[in-house]
This record gives structure tokens, sequence and C-alpha cells, in this order.
């Protein structure tokens, strides 16, 4: 591992100016995975500043029932946060799908978002990775890629976002508040990461020295119930091949509102709007639950190994919704 810097500073001011200061500064949360990857040579900060006892560690209610989570909230605890748990349980589902207990008790809610690509390629500094390396090039499209994009690839990368929480925050329409050094901003958490287009190396839409300061999502919808649901290779420790989750409103047998977002497809969590739009008013069966998936699938640009990726996230998706509409 490299030599490096570091830094505890007591206050958001001092760290934003940490980082914005030096270019070759990294922000470090639980350090699950920045760690890792300075292990691997991935990424070889010259300074480290710790930010996980700045005070982003609370979970407070907001006016009309929503939430506002600190990003240095650990996994574990939001996960069992009684009102997580209530209102909000494809988040805590979610949540407790990843990693395992040690890591859920380490990791931050900021850090999590921010996580970079489990791609083998990208890992591997023996290999080319235009993720990594800009310009080297993407030997995963003719090489190992079962695990990989379908969605929202381009020639350049086709890595896939690895968090759970994010694909649950893109469904519950979370905004993400950041602080850095031109002030304070919000986004839609959908805004947060970008697709590879012709600069994977950029994973988010951040600008060097903003740092996530908290996450808030919105009151639940009245009377809707919401899911995720994750399939992947083992039963723990294991990154998605392809997640759902799913927010639904049924009235009178029909579907009243509802929110779709794919995990393990994309770059970043896929926000199903078009399957969305489509089921707006639609009778909520299993038929119109799949017609509606399949044409926001229609879109999925699968390559040799990874092309049972859209089947599988077709019917994960009319299962959950199915849950969620209590169908027998």
């Amino acid at each position: 591992m490299k030599t490096f810097r570091y830094e505890r500073p007591t206050d958001p001011a001092a760290a934003i100016a940490l980082v914005a200061g030096d270019s070759g500064a990294r922000y470090l949360g639980g350090g699950t995975n920045l760690v890792d990857l300075m292990k691997l040579g991935v990424e070889t900060p010259e300074l480290l500043v710790d930010v996980s006892r700045l005070p982003f560690g609370e979970v407070e209610e907001t006016g009309g029932g929503g939430l506002r989570i600190g990003a240095a909230v650990r996994n574990s605890r939001l996960a069992t946060h009684m009102l997580v748990r209530e209102r909000y349980p494809a988040l805590s589902q979610a949540l407790l799908s990843g990693a395992s207990a040690q890591l859920r008790n380490a990791a931050t809610i900021g850090g999590n978002l921010l996580q970079r690509t489990r791609c083998l390629y990208f890992q591997d500094v023996s290999k080319p990775c235009n993720k990594r390396r800009p310009g080297s090039g993407c030997p995963a499209r003719e090489g190992v890629h079962r695990d990989l994009a379908v969605l929202g690839a381009s020639e350049h990368c086709i890595a896939t976002s690895t968090s759970d929480l994010a694909v649950a925050l893109a469904a519950l329409d979370a905004t993400v508040h950041l602080a850095g050094p031109a002030g304070t901003r919000s986004l839609p958490l959908t805004d947060l990461h970008r697709l590879p287009g012709d600069a994977p190396e950029r994973d988010t839409v951040l600008r060097h020295g903003e740092l996530i300061t908290a996450v808030e999502l919105p009151p639940p919808p009245r009377s809707a119930r919401s899911a995720y649901r994750k399939v992947r290779d083992r039963a723990s420790y294991a990154f998605a091949l392809a997640s759902v989750a799913a927010v639904l409103n049924v009235r009178d047998g029909a579907v009243h509102e509802v929110r779709l977002a794919f995990g393990g497809l994309a770059a970043k969590p896929w926000r199903a709007n078009g399957a969305e739009e489509a089921l707006q008013g639609r009778p909520a069966t299993e038929d119109s639950f799949a017609a509606a998936v399949r044409t926001e699938l229609t879109a999925c640009r699968p390559l040799r190994d990874n092309g049972y990726k859209v089947a599988l996230a077709e019917r994960l998706a009319v299962a959950v919704l199915a849950q969620l509409a209590e169908l027998d």
C-alpha cells in the first residue's frame, strides 16, 4: 500500500477545505471499500480525510413523516431503525441484504452510495480498464462479463453499481444533500450516479471536495407498500445479479401509484420510468406487471454471457410487484 497522510478534522468545513485543496485527497467513512481498493493499488490517495466522526450520525424525522439520514450513520443501525422498518421496509431489506454483519456495522450511508464497481478488470491493476485508466480499453466486453451491465453501458465500460442501498433509495424518491467548496446543494438520488458514456472514470456528478452530508426520504405514500429483493449466486456476502426495489399502491384493483428501480443491471440504479408510466391506472395483475416491465427492458443490450439478466430481472420485478399487490 502506498504511503498516505491521514487527517481527522472536527468540523465539516475543515474536512471540505482539506480535500478541496488536494487533488489526491479522498474522504474516508467506514473504509470498507476504499481501503480494499488501496490494498489492491486501484486507489492511491495521498491524503485520507476521516469524516466518520463528523456530526452526520443521526436519523431524524422530518415534517410530514419523512426521514433525514446523516451520511455517517452506519448501515446496520439504519437497517434496524424502527421508523425505517415501519415506513420504508424496502430500505431495511436492501441494507440487510448487503455484505456481512461485520461490514454493515462499519460501513456508512454516504460511503455506501460512493462505493465503486466490483468488475474484475477494474480491481486488477495488471489489466486495462477505462474506469481505472481512461483510454486503456474495456476487456470485459470480450472477456468475463457474466455479472456486468445490460442497461446503459457504452463501448467504453460495462461495469455495474453494487450498492443495494442506492437501488432502494432510487425507488423511494430520496434526495441527497451535499456540501462543498462552493456551498451546499441537493439533488435527487437518481441524479447522483452517472452512466459511463465516454467518461467511465466518473462514477458520480460530485465535484472534487463535495461531501455527502445526508440523505432525505419523503413521507411514504399513504397505503403504499414497499419491498426489495435481490438475486445472487449465494445467500450472503454476494453482489446482485439483479435486484428490484418497488413501491406500490393499489386502489380498487388498479395501480394508483408505483415506483420501480433495478439494481445489478447498470452502472447506476435504474429507475424504471417507462414501466411506471405504463402501469399507471392499469389493472394490478401479473400480466400488466409483466407487459410494463418487458417494455422497460427492451432497452437492454446484453453481451455474450449476461443475456440471462433480462429474463431474470423481468421475473423478479413481476414477483415483487405481485407480492406488494397481494396477488395469490
